[in-house]
């Protein structure tokens, strides 16, 4: 199956049972600019190449806000679910997690990582 036939609902609802195993806290604004970047990610690839120029703008301009909020908000959810989530699930997606004293991914990193996650999963469906 392909992520570009997958509806945008089923989608979002796989994207949230990964980010909540991860330990993305779903209070945060982060959480929620954060699921979106990675449906967009997802889609299209090429847009984590360009987080500042495409990502954060796109995801600025949906939810009203600006591009530096949209970046702190999402270094933030990042943050939390770094310190606070599942070290085993950080090792078995990212190869490392706080307790190797490597430090968090970056927003890039995260995104690209998860939303690579995503299409692989939604492929070997």
């Amino acid at each position: 199956m392909n992520i570009c036939t997958v509806k945008d609902c089923e989608l979002e609802r796989y994207i949230t049972g990964v980010m909540l195993d991860v330990g993305v806290p779903a209070h945060l604004k982060g959480y929620h600019y954060l699921r979106d970047a990675i449906m967009l990610s997802g889609r299209d690839m090429e847009v984590v190449s360009s987080v500042t120029k495409l990502l954060y703008p796109t995801i600025a301009k949906r939810f009203k806000t600006t591009e530096q909020k949209v970046e702190r908000a999402i270094r933030n959810a990042i943050e939390v679910s770094w310190a606070r989530g599942n070290a085993e699930t950080f090792e078995k997606m990212f190869g490392y997690s706080v307790r190797t004293g490597r430090t968090r991914p970056t927003n890039s990193e995260y995104i690209a990582r998860i939303a690579d996650k995503v299409r692989l999963d939604i492929k070997a469906m």
